[in-house]
């Protein structure tokens, strides 16, 4: 006696199949990417959203009675989702900036995040017009919230 399949058997074994293998596939997480602050005094590290450029920061904090906190701050004005791309962080090498550059790789646009009053701000995003010369002037990227 000849055994056969019909076509709907076949494709109910082919998808029991595929969803066994799936089922032993870890689960895929949100892209971020992490940087700390390049001030060396300061535990501080910063994430980015590389689809949507969300920035948060996080250190650590001395708290009586544990062995401490991790403190966040939360995405303020101008670091919450921007326009979905690819972003990065970028430390400068200045060892006594708290900062980090965000950047957009699809634009080259450039903006600059730090905390402030317990909020993580980003500079507009902003980069040098087509064409234009570098290293010969500075670009105005708006205004920034003042400095404590």
């Amino acid at each position: 006696m000849k055994l056969t399949m019909t076509a709907a058997a076949r494709g109910l074994a082919a998808a029991t199949v595929a969803a066994a293998a799936l089922a032993n596939l870890p689960v895929l997480a949100a892209s971020y990417d992490f940087v700390p602050a390049p001030q060396t005094d300061l535990n501080r590290i910063y994430r980015v959203d590389r689809v949507t450029g969300e920035v948060i920061s996080c250190q650590y904090g001395l708290q009586e009675g544990t062995v401490g906190a991790t403190l966040c701050f939360a995405a303020g004005e101008g670091a919450g989702p921007q326009a979905p791309a690819e972003y990065g962080l970028v430390s400068s090498r200045h060892e006594r900036e708290g900062g980090i550059f965000r950047v957009n790789y699809r634009t080259g646009g450039m903006s600059v995040c730090y905390v402030f009053d317990e909020r993580v701000v980003c500079t507009p995003q902003t980069s040098p017009g087509a064409g234009a010369p570098t290293g010969t002037g500075a670009i105005q990227a708006g205004p920034t919230p003042r400095a404590r």
